[in-house]
C-alpha cells in the first residue's frame, strides 16, 4: 500500500479476471488501484506511516457486490532482538524434526 498526493493506492495485489465478464477487454490484474478513504483517515495514516515508523498493509479483501473493501492496519517492524528470537527458536524446531525424523 502506497501513501503519496493525499491518495491511497494498494499495489502488487493480483485479481485475477472473471473470463466471462469481457471478451473483448484484457484487464490487467496487477494493476494499481486506488482506494477510497476519508481525507482524515488518509491524514492519519500518512502521519502514522512518517512519523512513527509504521507501515500500512492491506490485511484482508471482501467483495461486496462490483466493490472490494480492503481492510487495512498500521504495523510496526520487528525490533533486531525480536528477529534473532524468532530465528533461533525456528533453528530449534528445525533440529527437533531432523532429530525425530531420524528415530
Amino acid at each position: 500500500m502506497i501513501l503519496q498526493n493525499g491518495e491511497a493506492w494498494l499495489v502488487g495485489a493480483h485479481f485475477t479476471p472473471l473470463k466471462t465478464a469481457c471478451t473483448h477487454v484484457v484487464a490487467d490484474p496487477t494493476r494499481n488501484r486506488k482506494l477510497l478513504l476519508h481525507k482524515r483517515e488518509i491524514d492519519r495514516l500518512i502521519g502514522a506511516t512518517q512519523a512513527k515508523g509504521f507501515t500500512c498493509v492491506a490485511l484482508a479483501l471482501y467483495w461486496k457486490g462490483s466493490h472490494v473493501k480492503c481492510e487495512i492496519a498500521l504495523v510496526k517492524g520487528k525490533k533486531q532482538h525480536d528477529k534473532r528470537a524468532t530465528e533461533k527458536e525456528r533453528d530449534w524446531n528445525r533440529e527437533k524434526q531432523r532429530v525425530l525424523a531420524a528415530k
